[in-house]
């Protein structure tokens, strides 16, 4: 405790129950400190995942099967899953093959982002598939850019 005083550090008891106790001459707010960074550094580098839905109809228009994909793209880009149902109408129900298309071309567009975590399935009037994001192509930050692109954003910059 002398040392420990004369030092202007703490005396921390590190294994009470072994004998003769275990004791450690350190700066404890400093530990303390170091700590709570690496638990929030931790925390922040953690990704908290999400279900998304995006549902369609099998008599979807262009546009709007356009508009729904390019947003199951951005789902799929920021990290979370992405469920996709295909609600059937009426007589649509004896068209599953429909229902089967429509989501054959979603995993295709997303393919880039995404990949399929379970296949297409019939659950009562809706067909669903989980698209999830692929790791390989989240793995660089859509903020960064390509060597290609830096070039022409600098050469159109400097003709001005």
């Amino acid at each position: 405790m002398a040392l420990a005083r004369q030092l202007d550090l703490d005396l921390v008891e590190v294994a009470p129950m072994a004998n003769p106790p275990v004791c450690r001459i350190m700066d404890y707010g400093k530990y303390k400190f170091d700590a709570a960074q690496k638990a929030k550094e931790s925390r922040r580098k953690s990704m908290n995942t999400q279900i998304k839905e995006m549902k369609y109809r099998p008599k979807i228009g262009s546009g709007d099967f356009d508009t729904k994909t390019r947003q199951v793209i951005k789902f799929l880009q920021e990290g979370h899953k992405v469920k996709i149902t295909i609600m059937f109408r009426g007589r649509e129900l004896y068209h599953p093959e429909l229902g089967k298309n429509i989501l054959d071309k979603i995993a295709e567009e997303a393919q880039i982002v995404g990949k399929v975590e379970s296949m297409p399935k019939l659950d009562g009037r809706n067909m669903i598939m989980v698209l999830g994001p692929d790791k390989r192509s989240a793995a660089k930050p859509k903020g960064d850019k390509s060597p290609a692109e830096k070039t022409e954003e600098n050469n159109s910059s400097n003709g001005a």
